[in-house]
Formats: structure tokens, C-alpha cells, sequence
């Protein structure tokens, strides 16, 4: 193998798994060590720079990060990063002095937001600094787009989502709430220089086809709708018994919600196993804690109405099968189940929906009436709109469209500005040593033995009489530093000189993995079985140097390293260093003579 470049910064990038599996790529370990160090203003910033929402995240993140944290490879759980977050968000103090300056003189620059959810309100938060002027059109009466309608309040409260929408209002941001935009058109025609659409995904999807819809239509609901009703206390009540359709987050949110507002006998109905639900395992184990019981394997085959009324459904029992591909047919047995109930909510997905765009435009529309957008630059094919969040490629998570929103604001600064738009900035990177004496670190580099912390939940008698109470209490802070303990601290990396190595192996000796080898080169896969723990986690990097003197190489296996620091102290010549390496996506109107050539 070639030695490894450790000047690529997508390197050690992908060495810190949470970061590098973070949409946004937030700088997880930095902002952890931070929590430890109780500066938890200086935590919630760190977040703020990449996920903008670290109080809304840390209740609602679908979590990306922790199933790639390098904890639950060594431990049989990761990191609480998500729940870490949220802790930065309850304790920090005032940080409206810390917020960009916002320029009193505009830039001349005018863009539109239609939409008021994550991914526009990412987009004002890169461009408002810069002096564009930034006019925002939401049908809702405030801001935060679906984060408001369609998460319940007992996960996430109205003023931890008002307090963080309000920093990029704030901005001087001209908001136009209530306020649906019927017409591209006639936005373009204000003459703005860009437009941003980020309006989500806003049609659930129906079972229309389905025997007795009409009939029983009403007590028969699309999930995000009946949520958005329940947030805007348009609805307040239920039937006793309810029928929830679907496997989706959607779906757990609307049986918890049901069981706060009359539901007592509340199911969901699912046509798949459990075990593929697309519901996130910590919303299904919330469900199920609240006594809401799961039937899989069950197909909506009927709506029952009798007199005129919805009594109930009929579903038809199904078997998976699965071919040699593990692709799933699911088969009828036979078997016909009848489910009272006095309303159904379908939470069985959800689709984009544009009648509001003109086809004569010059924006393409591809596959399910999809517009044809750039996946790296966001940019339609009608040069001065860009897309992102669920209405670029559907839906996704806040996070996704957090992301979204940098790389889309970062297209409409330079297009803006006459610049290609494929010139995307390079990421910030450094990698900086972390020695302060002899075995001393600026770190803690000690490995905590604890297992992974639960948060404390309300009382659950308490928590179902109040849709609007917190159901997650949130780590305390004692908690809070132990978790923050048995993070791996993945970004201060092992790096390795070679011209100071002496091969005398003290540190193949010390090294708790045994991920450290000398060994004579060879190809990959050959490395990779010769290694004193063979590294059978391909999608992990093997960690080469150039030959030695004795014609051998250092081979480090990336994926079982615990960035202990061992080797680093016990080595005699300072061959080893820890060095804590920071990786930053660049936002709009920063580091422009950095940009580099996209390759696409």
C-alpha cells in the first residue's frame, strides 16, 4: 500500500466517525471536552456554527452520529452525543452577544426563502451576515416550518424552537408569516437576485383507494396535518380508541400525542416487522413505554362504517418473504383481523407537493414530480433558484436540511457574486499537538469504564395528562460530565513520524487494541489478514507510513484505535504524537481564496 496522506483533510475527517456521519459535520469530541469543562456557552457556539439548532437537535436529531461513534464499537453503547447537546442548550448562559454582526450597510444582494423551516432558516443564517437583504415567506404564524407543526411540544417546547428560530429573525430578517406563496412567478417578478425554496415535504400520503375512505372520512386523518392541528390547538381532542398507521417517527408521534388528548386505547399498525420499522429505535422504545402496543405484519385492507359512521378496520395478516437479494415481498395469509376504533390517523409517509410552481419557468420537474436539482450546488435548473431540506430530494431529518442550507447558501453567495457555483471552499482544517510535558496532555485521555447514561424521563402519569410537558428531563450535570467522560476523544489523532521511529516496538507492546503493526507492505486485503488483529472493517482505513529502515512499515488499524494516547507516552523518540485535529465546513463568503474545483 501507499502511505497514507495525512494532509488530505478528508482523512482524519473520516477517522472521527461521529463528525464525518454528521450531515452538517458538526465537531462532536470539541464540543463534548467543552461540556466536561462545564463551558457549556462555548458548547452550544461550537454546535450553533454547524447545526444551528443545538436545543432543537438535542431533543429531536435522528442521530447519525452515534451509530458511527467509535464507543459502540469498543462498548455496547455509544456516546450520548445527541443528549450532550441538549445539556450545552439548557445550562449555557445569554449568547446573544456572541451572534454574527449583522452589517448596517446591505450588500445590494436581495434573496428570497419560501419556507420558514430548517433549511431556509440556515440559509439566513450564512447570508444575513454577509448583508444580503433576506425577505422569508412562511404560510405558518411563526417560524421553525415543520419543527414547529409536526414535533410534538412534550418533545420538543415552543420556547426552546422560538428562542433559536428567533437568533436568525433576529438577524434582520423581513419575515412574512401567514403568508402562502401561490406563485413563483410572482416572487421572481419582485426581482429578487436569488430565491430559495425549502418548503418540505407538506402532503402526507393518503390510503384514498382504500374500501369505506370517503365514508368514514370524518374521523379519518393524515397524520402531519392532524399534528399540525394539535400544535396549532386547531384540534384538541380524540376518540378513545385509535387506529395509528404506519412504522415512521410520524406515526410514534402521532400514538403519543393521541394518548395526551383522550386516546386510551391507542395502537399502531404497522405492514412490516418491527424489527424494519423506519422509526427511530428510541421513539419506538418512548411509544411503547407510554403502554402503546405495535401490531406488525398487519395490511389496511378496509375501512369499516356502519350507519354512517367509522367503527373500525379490517386488516389482512401478512408473512414476509425475502429473495436472495434480501429484497422483501410481503404475502397475505389468509388471515382477516377486525380493529375497533373511533379515528385513524395514517402516518404512512409523506410527499412533495409544488402546484404553486409554473411549468413554464424553465424549472425542470423530473421523477415524482420532482424539480431537477444539483445534488453538491443545489441549484435548479433555472439558475437563480436553489432548493434544499425535504423539498430538494424529500423527506429527511432537520439535520439533512441543515446541511443543506450551508451548501445552498454558499451556491447563492457565489452565484451572487458571478462565481461559478461549482467552486465550492475547501473545509478549515488544522491539526494541532496536544503535549504539555513528558506524559501530561492537554486532554483527558483516560478511558471511562461507564456504561452509557439513561436520561430521566417525567413521571408518566403526569407526563400523559399534558401534551405540553417535557417528557425527557434531560441529564443533570453530574450525568452530564460522566457521560461526557466516555467519549474517545476520536478527533486528537495518532500521528506518526517516521524518520523518528526506531522500530523497537514499545509501542505494539502498550497499545490495548493491538491496532498498532510492523509489518513488511503488501497489498490491502493481504495487509489487512496479516495484522496481530486482523482488520476485517473495510469501511475503516488502514493507517500506513513509508517504508522504515528495515524496509518494514508502521500499519495502524483506524477502526479499533481508542486514541488512548499510550503509544504516544511510552514511545522513546517521540515518534507518536497525539494531535488534535479540527475540521470546519467552510460557509458562504468565507475562505474565498481557498475554493477548490468540485468535482462532480
Amino acid at each position: 500500500m501507499k502511505p497514507t496522506d495525512i494532509n488530505n483533510p478528508e482523512y482524519f475527517h473520516k477517522v472521527v466517525d461521529c463528525q464525518y456521519a454528521c450531515p452538517a459535520h458538526t465537531p462532536v469530541p470539541e464540543y463534548i471536552r467543552l461540556i466536561a469543562r462545564a463551558r457549556y456557552s462555548d458548547a452550544y457556539m461550537i454546535n450553533w456554527e454547524s447545526n444551528v439548532f443545538p436545543g432543537v437537535l438535542g431533543r429531536t436529531c435522528d442521530r447519525p452520529c452515534e451509530p458511527a461513534c467509535r464507543r459502540g464499537r469498543v462498548d455496547e453503547e455509544p456516546v450520548a452525543i445527541c443528549r450532550l447537546k441538549r445539556v450545552a442548550a439548557d445550562n449555557k448562559d445569554d449568547v446573544k452577544d456572541r451572534m454574527p454582526t449583522i452589517p448596517e450597510t446591505k450588500n445590494g444582494k436581495r434573496v428570497a426563502l419560501i419556507g420558514g423551516g430548517p433549511a431556509s432558516l440556515t440559509v439566513a443564517r450564512d447570508l444575513a451576515p454577509l448583508g444580503y437583504s433576506i425577505d422569508l415567506y412562511d404560510a405558518q404564524r411563526k417560524g421553525g416550518g415543520f419543527m414547529r407543526s409536526q414535533i410534538p411540544s412534550f418533545r420538543l417546547p415552543e420556547k426552546v424552537l422560538d428562542e433559536e428560530v428567533n437568533y436568525i429573525l433576529d438577524m434582520g430578517i423581513s419575515s412574512h408569516f401567514d403568508h402562502y406563496v401561490d406563485s413563483l412567478k410572482s416572487v421572481l417578478d419582485k426581482g429578487y437576485d436569488a430565491v430559495f425554496i425549502g418548503t418540505g415535504a407538506p402532503r402526507g400520503r393518503d390510503l384514498n383507494k382504500l374500501p369505506g375512505r370517503q365514508e368514514g372520512d370524518a374521523n379519518i386523518h393524515v397524520g402531519i396535518e392532524w399534528l399540525a392541528n394539535v400544535a396549532f390547538e386547531h384540534t384538541k381532542k380524540i376518540g378513545e380508541k385509535v387506529l395509528v398507521l404506519g412504522g415512521g417517527n410520524t406515526a410514534m408521534d402521532c400514538c403519543r400525542t393521541s394518548k395526551r388528548i383522550g386516546g386510551k386505547d391507542v395502537r399502531v399498525v404497522v405492514r412490516s416487522p418491527k424489527s424494519e420499522m423506519k422509526a427511530s429505535p428510541w421513539e419506538i422504545e418512548d411509544a411503547e413505554h407510554e403502554d402503546i402496543p405495535i401490531y406488525e405484519n398487519h395490511s389496511p385492507k378496509e375501512f369499516v362504517v356502519e350507519n354512517g359512521k367509522l367503527v373500525g378496520m379490517n386488516f389482512e395478516v401478512v408473512e414476509p418473504h425475502y429473495d436472495e437479494n434480501g429484497k422483501r415481498r410481503l404475502e397475505p395469509t389468509g388471515e382477516i383481523v377486525f380493529m375497533e376504533c373511533d379515528d385513524v390517523l395514517m402516518a404512512i409517509g409523506q410527499e412533495n407537493a409544488f402546484p404553486w410552481i409554473e411549468r413554464d419557468l424553465g424549472l425542470e420537474f423530473g421523477e415524482w414530480d420532482m424539480p431537477v436539482v444539483d445534488e453538491t450546488t443545489f441549484q435548479s435548473t433555472l439558475p437563480k433558484v436553489f432548493f434544499g431540506g425535504d423539498a430538494a430530494f424529500g423527506p429527511e431529518n432537520v439535520i439533512t436540511a441543515v446541511a443543506h442550507g450551508h451548501q445552498a447558501a454558499i451556491s447563492i453567495d457565489l452565484f451572487c457574486h458571478g462565481s461559478s457555483v461549482l467552486e465550492r471552499p475547501a473545509p478549515g482544517t488544522n491539526l494541532l499537538t496536544q503535549k504539555m510535558g513528558f506524559h501530561e496532555w492537554t486532554y483527558d485521555n483516560a478511558v471511562s469504564d461507564d456504561d452509557r447514561f439513561i436520561v430521566p424521563l417525567a413521571d408518566k402519569l403526569t407526563a400523559l395528562s399534558d401534551r405540553k410537558l417535557e417528557v425527557e428531563l434531560g441529564f443533570d450535570l453530574q450525568q452530564a460530565y460522566d457521560e461526557a467522560e466516555r467519549c474517545l476523544n476520536c478527533d486528537v489523532q495518532t500521528v506518526f513520524t517516521e524518520n523518528k521511529c526506531i522500530e523497537c516496538d514499545a509501542c505494539v507492546d502498550i497499545c490495548p487494541t493491538d491496532c498498532i503493526n510492523f509489518i513488511n507492505n503488501g497489498e490491502e486485503d493481504d495487509l489487512r489478514s496479516r495484522l496481530k488483529a486482523p482488520a476485517d472493517n473495510d469501511s475503516q482505513d488502514l493507517y500506513v507510513s513509508s517504508d522504515l529502515k528495515t524496509g518494514r512499515v508502521m500499519v495502524k488499524d483506524e477502526n479499533v484505535c481508542l486514541h488512548c494516547g499510550l503509544c504516544a507516552e511510552r514511545c522513546p523518540t517521540s515518534a507518536w504524537d497525539m494531535q488534535k485535529f479540527l475540521y470546519t465546513v467552510t460557509k458562504a463568503g468565507q475562505d474565498k481564496e481557498a475554493a477548490t474545483p468540485c468535482t462532480k
